[in-house]
């Protein structure tokens, strides 16, 4: 199956690009290659004392539900190497099969996923993940995967290792994956696939502090919104 690339909604390139103009490749900057690995460190552990709490009482929220709490997923990192990234888990245990069964029976459905790889009204996500996922909580166990360097908190969406071969840029694989990023701050759930190739390459465009700052800011405002899915 060949996916096309399709264009990203006006209001998401407004958002995207409006106050932020840096044109220059930044991949290769000083702040790229020291000063956001210490922001990353830095911010996280200035976290830690709120988020670790939090993260051990929504655990247990979901052990009391007879589920293990975290949940790990083979995702590509920089340079194409895979690594595990972490979340607290949102879905029913025989997801995998859900999905295929689901995707099987809907055609519109399978229309959907292949698009944009995510589903609106997907039938794996618990009750209480959909809590979860749409205050972003159960994301916050990838500040540790910032702490072990495998990502950043500002980067491109990790994709899973059988979307590899659906992206069609250069970018994703010169950057640290992020928990957050233009795609994640964007009108990312009605965005196609590969619509991240022009997040990304934005990205790697305008890679600075004052980038990630803004991005990290407009995350505080998406995370308000409860727009995760």
């Amino acid at each position: 199956m060949t996916l096309h690339l399709s264009k990203i909604s006006s209001d998401a390139l407004a958002e995207v690009q409006g106050p932020i103009s840096v044109s220059s490749n930044k991949s290769g900057s000083i702040y790229a290659r020291f000063g956001k690995r210490l922001l990353d460190l830095t911010l996280v552990l200035m976290a830690a004392p709120i988020v670790v709490p939090l993260i051990a009482l929504v655990a247990l929220m979901i052990l009391a539900t007879g589920a293990m709490p975290f949940y790990s997923q083979a995702r590509v990192g920089r340079g194409g190497t895979p690594f595990r990234m972490w979340k607290l888990r949102t879905m029913v245990t025989d997801a995998d099969q859900r999905l295929e069964d689901y995707l099987d029976e809907n055609p519109c459905a399978r229309a959907e996923w292949d698009a944009t790889q995510k589903l609106k009204d997907d039938p794996r996500v618990t009750p209480f993940g959909r809590i979860l996922r749409k205050s972003s909580i159960d994301e916050l166990p990838q500040l540790f995967n910032v702490l072990s360097g495998t990502m950043s908190l500002v980067g491109p969406r990790p994709m899973m290792m059988h979307q590899r071969a659906l992206y069609t840029g250069r970018a994703y694989f010169e950057l640290r994956p992020g928990i957050t990023g233009f795609w994640q701050v964007s009108d990312r759930n009605e965005c196609a696939f590969q619509d991240r190739v022009l997040f990304d390459n934005s990205y790697l465009q305008k890679v600075s502090l004052k980038t990630d700052a803004q991005i990290l800011i407009r995350t505080i405002g998406v995370v308000y919104r409860a727009t995760g899915h």
